[in-house]
């Protein structure tokens, strides 16, 4: 914290402003070097009067050789003050000629870049103690950060400095002050290995306590009033949820499924959520998550698509399996390679420049497309208004959930259910006619990995055929476009072009979606690369001196600093989900090295999980997988079979999260080869010909039955295993 003040007093101290008359050149027709970029966001700013470069050795070099300072912007396209700032200080050519002359800019995507943006949102955080998109950087030609924030206005303007003020202060700061800003940045990259490379807990003692102690946690900031968790703004908390769900399957306490439903109910009634399209919008603005930022990511979709699914099987509550549903339509349908297989990025906050533009309503529009009386249900049931919910205009959310409404208008449900059905439909086909959001269509192996994973547990689970389809096809598009030909992976792919060497969270959220598609159609393709890339993984990320996995890879380029993150925010961190990889294939593949890896990722980040448990929401469900002794699931029979998916659909729907399955046919072709890669299935037989499930926990299984009755009795957390 000292290091923290002293780099507040630092900042207000010597940074002292002063006036500067410059020789402006006209450079609206400027094209900058972001030109030949294939990210959406980088070529946004191409046409920028800003002399604009990219991340790369030409302008790290030229800054060395000019001795200038970087700045440094990081934000991405659906970032809806990004684009202000754009149109505020990048576009306007007196602003750019005072950074054209004084820096050396560079301009990142932080979803291509997550390397640079998780370092240096590290430095923002410590200097000003907040951080956020656009950041603003400036560094030092060693690459070292000595000033930072967010988004500056172009005048003084919500108590932060006018941009051109701050350049030229910066500036000057950087020449007279130039010993004292390179000590501070010394201190401040040092701070930064410090935090980023944890020390492990030399005696970890994991037990259901952490997961209650959590729970707790997770209590003491619930609205109950309005769900989620803490004040606005209020951002999605799938990964939350998931662990809740599994405390209260394994506790039985009430109220942390109590919480699920009720944040999965409010989120879904709001106005995060698209009441005409589905998908969720980014965060709420506000408590009660009616105004969103209306960006859409697919990230946000995959892990609250998990949270419902997962909801409905505990539940059964057909509004789970609903939600989950047209999310992932959603997905498919704007979000979706539906030719050559992929998931797209997000979607903008922004059209026509005007946030939300595309999502909401006037009363008079409604009302016109409507008729009368569908228009005053619809209106009335959505809280749609002459004076508006938002900027004098509607986002259309449920104010009074169903039941209450039908009590309080006497409407019979079937008819509210089909008025607001056909409402809907008519809406979104004139919606559907305006000028949409942008569309940020570049294809990260990250987030792919995150909705291959959503989509074959929806299979799973639902059993519609396409998102089988899609995560199957996605899947192959990554192996295809996305590998080298060393084999390891690449990070984004748009336009033809895959480039830029994969992270951590590359690697561990694909291999993720990998296992979840190999225990959805049981292909051991899926299982076979999933250990291929995870050896890649391990040899590539892997601390052989001190455990856990670094954010960069041993082939990536030298950064500042080589770091370890496990802070699971809006995705959850790489090193979570490599951790969900190395239990599940240690158990599949009968490699226990892959355990031990995980218990000792755990040791790293021990105190975190005790002290901030809801940014540690991925890592402890790892945890709660390792203490429930998962069950392990032989299944031995001809997938295609109607026994064979009368049990499968018996298993999915159950809500087991901690498990995993395999199946073997007994009379495929390649048998010993599977038995060979997953030796779960190995000298396991049918009985009488018919599909067998072998139900175990750590290699000792209860005797084998083909009575799908018995589902229950093997499944149970407390039954004694029989061993064989």
């Amino acid at each position: 914290m000292k290091l923290q003040v002293k780099f507040r007093k630092f900042t207000l101290q010597k940074l002292h402003y002063q006036s500067i008359t410059l020789n402006m050149q006209n450079t609206s027709k400027h094209t900058n070097r972001l030109i030949d970029e294939t990210s959406p966001y980088l070529l946004q700013h191409a046409h920028n009067p800003v002399d604009w470069y990219p991340w790369g050795e030409e302008a790290l070099n030229l800054a060395k050789e000019l001795d200038k300072p970087i700045l440094l912007s990081i934000g991405y396209s659906a970032c809806h003050w990004c684009h202000v700032m754009e149109r505020e200080s990048f576009e306007n050519e007196k602003i750019a000629t005072i950074m054209n002359k004084y820096y050396i800019n560079i301009k990142v995507d932080r979803e291509e870049r997550p390397d640079l943006d998780e370092i240096y949102m590290s430095a923002v955080q410590i200097m000003t103690g907040s951080g956020g998109w656009p950041m603003t950087v400036f560094l030092t030609p060693e690459l070292k950060p000595f000033y930072g924030g967010t988004y500056f206005p172009p005048e003084d303007r919500y108590g932060r400095p006018g941009f051109p003020k701050l350049l030229i202060a910066v500036e000057d700061a950087y020449r007279s002050k130039r010993t004292e800003i390179d000590e501070q940045a010394e201190k401040l990259v040092a701070h930064i290995k410090q935090i980023s490379n944890p020390t492990s807990v030399k005696d970890l003692s994991l037990d259901n306590k952490i997961i209650e102690q959590a729970f707790y946690h997770y209590q003491n900031t619930f609205d109950s009033q309005h769900g989620g968790f803490g004040q606005a703004p209020k951002f999605p908390p799938g990964m939350g949820l998931s662990l809740l769900l599994r405390y209260w399957k394994k506790s039985g306490n009430s109220r942390a499924l109590h919480i699920v439903e009720f944040t999965l109910e409010k989120m879904a009634q709001g106005g995060m959520y698209d009441q005409l399209g589905g998908g969720f919008h980014r965060y709420s603005t506000d408590e009660i998550w009616l105004v969103p930022h209306f960006e859409k990511m697919l990230y946000d979709n995959s892990l609250l698509t998990v949270a419902y699914l997962e909801a409905f099987q505990a539940t059964k509550k057909s509004f789970y399996r609903e939600i989950a549903e047209e999310t992932l339509n959603y997905i498919l349908r704007e979000m979706y390679d539906q030719q050559n297989g992929g998931f797209y990025s997000t979607q903008d906050a922004d059209s026509e420049g005007v946030e939300g533009k595309f999502f909401v309503w006037t009363l008079e529009e409604i009302e016109q497309i409507l008729d009368q009386a569908e228009a005053k249900i619809f209106c009335d049931f959505y809280d749609i208004t002459d004076q508006g919910n938002f900027e004098h205009k509607n986002i259309p959310w449920i104010k009074t959930p169903v039941d209450l409404y039908i009590k309080k208008t006497n409407i019979n449900q079937t008819d509210l259910l089909n008025i607001l059905d056909r409402c809907q439909k008519k809406l979104f086909d004139v919606r559907d006619k305006r000028i949409k959001p942008g569309l940020d269509d570049k294809i990260l192996t990250s987030w792919n990995g995150l909705m291959i994973r959503s989509m074959s547990l929806a299979y799973r689970i639902l059993g519609e055929p396409q998102y089988l389809e899609a995560a199957e096809k996605s899947a192959k598009f990554i192996l295809t476009k996305l590998v080298q030909k060393n084999g390891h992976l690449l990070r984004t792919h748009r336009a033809g072009k895959s480039h830029l060497n994969a992270c951590l969270e590359d690697y561990s959220y694909f291999i993720t979606g990998l296992i979840e598609l190999y225990q959805a159609n049981f292909d051991p393709y899926w299982l076979t690369e999933a250990n291929r890339l995870n050896q890649i993984m391990i040899d590539q990320f892997w601390d052989t001196e001190n455990g856990g996995f670094f954010f960069t890879g041993k082939d990536h380029p030298k950064l500042i600093v080589r770091s370890k993150s496990a802070y699971d925010g809006a995705t959850p961190s790489g090193a979570s989900m490599a951790v969900h990889v190395l239990l599940r294939l240690a158990i599949l593949l009968n490699q226990p090295d892959l355990k031990e890896k995980a218990e000792t990722t755990f040791a790293l980040y021990n105190d975190n999980m005790k002290t901030a448990p809801s940014g540690s929401a991925q890592m402890l469900c790892g945890v709660d997988f390792l203490i429930d002794t998962p069950k392990e699931i032989a299944i031995i029979g001809d997938p295609s079979s109607k026994q064979t998916q009368e049990i499968l659909r018996n298993i999915n729907r159950r809500f087991v999260p901690n498990k995993v399955i395999a199946l073997l046919n007994p009379n495929a072709k390649d048998k010993q080869k599977i038995e060979e890669l997953i030796p779960l299935l190995a000298n396991k037989t049918s009985i009488a010909g018919k599909t067998t499930i072998y139900v175990c926990q750590n290699y000792a299984c209860q005797l084998p039955t083909t009575d799908v009755s018995k589902l229950d009795e093997l499944l149970h957390p407390e039954q004694h295993l029989i061993i064989q």
